[in-house]
Parts: structure tokens; C-alpha cells; sequence
């Protein structure tokens, strides 16, 4: 599904406007799509009470719109207008609609149209929230939210993003030339390929090979949670490369860190709980055992199996200069997978800042997508609201995930499946890593809803994952 900036809807409103749609048509219809809504989720309008919040601009239109169309329909209708004073509102409302402000807001938000976001929040225990194209300020808590023509970046990178309840986008004829912003929001049915019933006669080499380095002494749960995520995902064999094989699942393979073997291999993970190792690094993607050098302005890498980069790996990327890292991949096939501590080492971002907030939330994409295509990568930048970024300047918003995943070990997992599924889908590596991200994201939340926030351990997401997979189907 594509997504635009708050910026960008109103270009292509405007747009619209200049190739002969007047704004009042955009309006019509856009109160006629929230008429069909209101329609169709509390049928019959004939018993519902509704207040719809209006306010001077063109979101405020919209309910006017709506307003009119509900007109002798519904049990009682209210209308407040931002520049209405000492009203009585109608506290026994079923519905109450939020048109106040849309994608032109500026923060702070202050005065009536504050108070009005208030009233909205707290004065109408028995209505259920609809918001117009975007709650309010992403301040007014919506059981719904209508948006039109595309889901807007703002609410969903916003830390109040779960304001916006269950989102419905709404078509009122804009033009899709005018909505190509190179990004969009991953969707469970994107992933219904991956997920097709398996031939009658498949055996496990038709599913890849992954191997995984990582695993020093004392960190050899990271690399086997991998290797069991990647087994789990569903690749037909797993070797995990690590200082000890026993905490290794009976079903992984193993290999000694001296006698790695890439031979037959289809797809290599490499980093979890590896500890800084340039040399091993230096080896495994550039046939040298020389750091430093190596990872200098020509580093690409000689490797021709797809490429998983997580943890130490990526740090071993990173310049001891403190200066952006020269590594540079092969394409989608080279798949770079930081948190925002990572991801700052990578960029030299690191100096005088802590490490997590040397990328501003507000930088995500545009860091993303400007170092996947400087350094040919597929770049997975994890946080709430994980981004996929590809080299040819496109980026996934994933809408997947939990705060139960904050949890030691949630990464390695996720290394894992993106291993395991671009195994069994080395042709459609970009849909494996993007349907990775979002299966990792949705096991966290059914584990969540099982196990509570606090709970969860990563390798208790793959318990969930089949759950997740179900919902791609």
C-alpha cells in the first residue's frame, strides 16, 4: 500500500485542483466515503447519536459534507464549529467525528482547537472515535480513522501512532501519478506467495542452506536463536558456526569457526553474538584476512550467496575513524539489519551523541533509503516501525511489532527468518526480507497478547510464528 507525506497529500490535493478538480468536488466525495463508512459499521444510522467536530479548514469541510448527508438520517445529529462558543455538547453521542484538523496542522495546537481535542477525548463515554483523513494533531484518540487516497507517513512513524485505530483508506479519485512518493506500508496479503502449499514431493535441498556465524564464548545463545529461527522460517538446513555446539537444537548442523565451509551454502547470516571480529568478517565476505584496509573504499564483497549482516558484523562495517563506513554491497542481496545505536556506527554519527539517538526519528527514511542506495544494500533499519529501504531508492514501512520484543535476543530471531526465507525465495529476496520484518513483528504481538509485554523471551515468538504465517494466507 502506498504511503505519502502530509506534504505530499496536499501537493496532490492541490494538484488535482490545478487539472480542473475544484476542492468542494474532492470534499464531496471525500463526506460521501465517511457517509459509506459510518454507514456500513453502525448500521442502522437511525439509532445513533452523532457529533461531528468541524474546523475552519478543509478537514472541517469534509464533515460539513458529512453533516449534511446525515441530515434526517440519524437519531440526532450535532455539529460543533471551532469558532462555536458555550456549547452544550451531546454527551450521550454513539459516534463523535473528528474533522478539526488535518494534514496542514502545526504543532503546538493551543487554544479552542486544543479544548475541542480534549472534549473529544474525555466527554463521550459511550461513543466510539471516527477521524477525518487523520486524527486530529495525532492527538485525538480514534477507535477509526478514514484517510484518503493513502495512509499518511505522519501517523504512522508517530509515537502516537496507535491513535489512529483501525485504518481505512478511502478512495476520492486522486490521481495515482500524484501519490508516487517511494514508499508504502507492507500488508499481510503481499506475503500470500511465500505461503503457497509446497509440492507433493519436496525434500529439504529444495529449501536452501543456510549457515550462521556468530556466537562467541559466552554469546552462543544469539547464534543458535538464529539458526533455529532460520530452521523454523522454514529453510530445508541449518549450520550454525560458533565457539560451542552445546546449546545448539538437535536439528542444526555445525561447523568450527577455522573450518567454515561455504561450499553448497545458499544463504549466509552473520553477526549475532560474533563479537567484534574484522578479521573473520574480512574473511568470510572478502576472501582476505586483512581488516581495516579491506573494509576501505573498494570493500565490496566477493561472496555470491545472499548476505544476512547483523550485530557484530555490522560493527566490524563500521570506520574506526569515527567517519561513514565505505563498505559496499551487491545489491539486494546484501542485507544490513541495525538498530539505531548500529546504524549511527555505521554513519560515524556516534561522536558526543548517545548512540540511539544519533538518527532522529523525523531522519528515518530519508537516512534509510539515502544509505541503501550509496552502499548498493538492502538496508533493514529496526525500531518501532522497522524500515526496509532497497538500493534502488524504495522504502517499506513495516506496521508490525510490540514493546515485548525490546528484549535481549528479538534481533537474532529476526536475522534468522530473513535467512531462512530468502533460502527457500532466493528469487524474491526483497518480498522474504519484507514479509521477515512483518512475521517477526506479528508473532511479538500475539506473544504479547498471550504472555503480556513483560514476558516474552525472542525465542517465544517462534511459537507464534505459524500464527502470524496463518494470516498471510
Amino acid at each position: 500500500m502506498r504511503v505519502v507525506t502530509n506534504a505530499q497529500s496536499r501537493a496532490a490535493d492541490l494538484a488535482m485542483f490545478e487539472r480542473g478538480t475544484p476542492v468542494e468536488t474532492l470534499m464531496e466525495r471525500a463526506g460521501g466515503c465517511l457517509f459509506e463508512f459510518l454507514q456500513h459499521e453502525f448500521s442502522p444510522l437511525v439509532d445513533q447519536r452523532i457529533v461531528i467536530f468541524c474546523g475552519t479548514g478543509n478537514n472541517g469541510g469534509d464533515g460539513q459534507v458529512l453533516a449534511q448527508l446525515l441530515e434526517r438520517r440519524v437519531a440526532e445529529l450535532q455539529v460543533v464549529n471551532v469558532n462555536d462558543v458555550a456549547i452544550a455538547y451531546d454527551r450521550d453521542a454513539t459516534i463523535v467525528v473528528d474533522a478539526l484538523l488535518g494534514t496542514g496542522y502545526r504543532e503546538p495546537v493551543q487554544g479552542r482547537y486544543a479544548e475541542l481535542i480534549r472534549a473529544i477525548n474525555e466527554d463521550f463515554p459511550k461513543a466510539k472515535i471516527v477521524a477525518v483523513d487523520l486524527p486530529s494533531a495525532m492527538q485525538v484518540r480514534a477507535d477509526y480513522t478514514v484517510t484518503f487516497a493513502a495512509p499518511k507517513v505522519e501517523m504512522l512513524l508517530s509515537t502516537r501512532a496507535s491513535n489512529i485505530g483501525k485504518l481505512i483508506v478511502a478512495d476520492i479519485g486522486i490521481a495515482d501519478d500524484l501519490l508516487q512518493s517511494g514508499l508504502a506500508l507492507s500488508e499481510a496479503q503481499d506475503f500470500r506467495p511465500l505461503f503457497a502449499p509446497r509440492a507433493i514431493d519436496a525434500h529439504k535441498g529444495a529449501f536452501g542452506h543456510v549457515l550462521v556465524v556468530g556466537g562467541a564464548r559466552g554469546k552462543t545463545g544469539a547464534a543458535a536463536m538464529a539458526g533455529l529461527a532460520a530452521l523454523k522460517s522454514g529453510a530445508g538446513l541449518v549450520t550454525v558456526a560458533c565457539s560451542s555446539a552445546s546449546r545448539l537444537a538437535p536439528e542444526l548442523m555445525t561447523e568450527e569457526f577455522d573450518d567454515i565451509d561455504l561450499h553448497r551454502k545458499t544463504v549466509l547470516a552473520i553477526g549475532p553474538g560474533l563479537s567484534e571480529c574484522r578479521k573473520l568478517v574480512s574473511r568470510l565476505l572478502f576472501e582476505s584476512a586483512v581488516p581495516n584496509t579491506v573494509l576501505g573504499a573498494t570493500a565490496v564483497p566477493k561472496l555470491t550467496i545472499p548476505t544476512v549482516m547483523d550485530a557484530d558484523a555490522l560493527n566490524s562495517l563500521a570506520k574506526e575513524d569515527g567517519t561513514e563506513t565505505d563498505f559496499q554491497g551487491l545489491g539486494v542481496q546484501t542485507i544490513l539489519t541495525p538498530h539505531p545505536g548500529e546504524m549511527a556506527r555505521l554513519l560515524g554519527r556516534t561522536s558526543g551523541t548517545p548512540s540511539g539517538e544519533a538518527v532522529a526519528d523525523h531522519d528515518r527514511i530519508p537516512v534509510a533509503r539515502a544509505f541503501a542506495q550509496k552502499h548498493n544494500v538492502c538496508l533493514v533499519l529496526k525500531g518501532y516501525r522497522t524500515l526496509i529501504a532497497f538500493p534502488d531508492g524504495n522504502v517499506w514501512i513495516n506496521p508490525t511489532g510490540s514493546p515485548a520484543m525490546a528484549k535481549g535476543g528479538a534481533g537474532d530471531i529476526l536475522t534468522g527468518l530473513i535467512a531462512g526465507l530468502i533460502a527457500q525465495w532466493p528469487n524474491e529476496i526483497a518480498l522474504a526480507v519484507r514479509a521477515a520484518v512483518w512475521l517477526h513483528g506479528r508473532a511479538g504481538e500475539f506473544a504479547a497478547a498471550a504472555l503480556t509485554e513483560q514476558c516474552v523471551l525472542a525465542t517465544e515468538l517462534l511459537t507464534f510464528l505459524p500464527q502470524a504465517i496463518r494470516e498471510c494466507h
